[in-house]
């Protein structure tokens, strides 16, 4: 790594990693598709049908802290491509399980397909930090992350074209065999050119990795003594869960007749714009929070959402609709600025803390869960007082959460 003051070009590194935020969003919001076209096919509750969020979103849980370990042993580099390999067999796994019409099978292979993206956003989201001025991590994740919504808005569009509008005209699962082989080969296809391709060599758990403005005097023994970080990881769980939550449960509620009585391919490529904000929002909050302290951008943008449900939960009909769908734009920069504020002055605990952030995506397995008890009791619209909860704690982390505390010696 160059010791020198002067900041060496990053802009290769960083370009090939904008690619893996694309695939990994895209392969994310299939997962949105999934749900109405398998709820279809196998006849599922909501309780039922959030079963393929939580198991995806739980893969993140029980692999990320190991995933930290992993990649601290073979570097940044060779960890995504672990990641990437990982992925397209979760993938290619689509095939058997709709030939058996198996849920179950669907479940286990949406798990590995998660397991695989769990150890790609360990090593690649600090690897991202670490890649130019400390001062501009968030600035610079929020950039990158924005070509991951760019792979979230175009996912539902290719899954209302490939899955969705043959929901009503078919009965099994075999529409989804084709898009996950595909995606298997892309990825297969990515590994074998990021093999050949020069990035810096940065390990993780160096003592050398310092996204941060790191003090002296704040070094710890473990990381468990960051309290910034642990309300962090909170943070991350509450703003996933939510996301997802509204992603997974906006197709439905599009469909509903007191909402929008839109069908069910139409209602995803609406779902497009959902993901299509978060995309545009993290390219004027990229530019923005090199300008603004990045906690106000993301309290802010907290009231909003909030706002925005409350709106949504007291008119309903297509006043619903479009609120929800406006989320997206609010969402966008919460993700990275919650994770560049987490990693605050880590320094040596860089990896292990970006594994643990990694652990609180097990919120989108969690929170739609939780919506879909209270969906099916007290109404899909009503239920997403759910999501508000997640977005009251981001504006707390956002005003007093985030700031790194001394921590105590041990």
């Amino acid at each position: 790594m160059n010791n020198s003051n002067e900041v060496p070009n990053y802009r290769g590194p960083l370009s090939v990693l904008t690619v893996l935020f694309f695939m990994w969003g895209l392969i994310t919001s299939l997962n949105d598709i999934l749900v109405p076209h398998l709820k279809a096919v196998f006849t599922l509750s909501y309780v039922q049908a959030s079963m393929i969020q939580f198991c995806f979103f739980t893969a993140y849980f029980i692999v990320s802290f190991p995933a930290g370990r992993l990649v601290e042993g073979l570097g940044y580099k060779k960890g995504i491509i672990f990641g990437l390999c990982a992925a397209a067999v979760g993938c290619l796994l689509f095939y058997p399980a709709a030939g058996a019409h198996s849920y179950a099978f669907f479940l286990l292979a949406l798990f590995v397909l998660a397991g695989g993206i769990t150890i790609l956003q360990v090593a690649a989201n600090p690897y991202v930090t670490v890649l130019g001025k400390p001062e501009t991590a968030a600035s610079r994740l929020t950039l990158t992350q924005a070509f991951n919504s760019l792979g979230t808005t175009v996912g539902p569009l290719i899954g209302a074209v490939t899955i969705l509008a043959l929901v009503e005209h078919s009965t099994d699962a075999s529409s989804v065999q084709m898009p996950y082989v595909i995606l298997a080969g892309m990825l297969l296809a990515i590994a074998v050119i990021i093999s050949f391709i020069k990035l810096p060599q940065i390990k993780g758990g160096n003592d050398e990795v310092q996204p941060q403005n790191t003090t002296p005097k704040q070094e710890a023994k473990s990381v468990w003594q960051y309290k910034h970080l642990l309300l962090g990881v909170v943070g991350i769980f509450m703003y996933v869960g939510s996301e997802v939550s509204i992603g997974t449960y906006l197709i439905s509620l599009m469909e509903s007749p007191d909402v929008a009585g839109l069908s069910s391919d139409v209602a995803g490529r609406y779902l497009a714009l959902y993901w299509g904000g978060a995309m545009v929002g993290r390219f004027i909050g990229g530019v923005v929070m090199a300008r603004v302290r990045p906690n106000y951008v993301l309290a802010f943008n907290s009231i909003a959402n909030v706002v925005l449900l409350a709106i949504a939960m007291a008119v309903s009909g297509k006043v619903a609709m479009w609120a929800l769908l406006c989320m997206g734009l609010f969402n966008s920069i919460m993700f990275p600025t919650i994770f560049s504020l987490a990693l605050d002055g880590l320094g040596k605990f860089t990896g292990k803390g970006s594994g643990l952030l990694c652990m609180g995506i097990v919120g989108g397995a969690l929170i739609p869960f939780i919506q879909a008890m209270f969906a099916d009791s007290l109404g899909l619209l009503m239920s997403f007082f759910v999501p508000m909860v997640g977005y009251v704690y981001i504006l707390f982390y956002g005003l007093k959460g985030y700031r790194t505390k001394p921590v105590t010696a041990h």
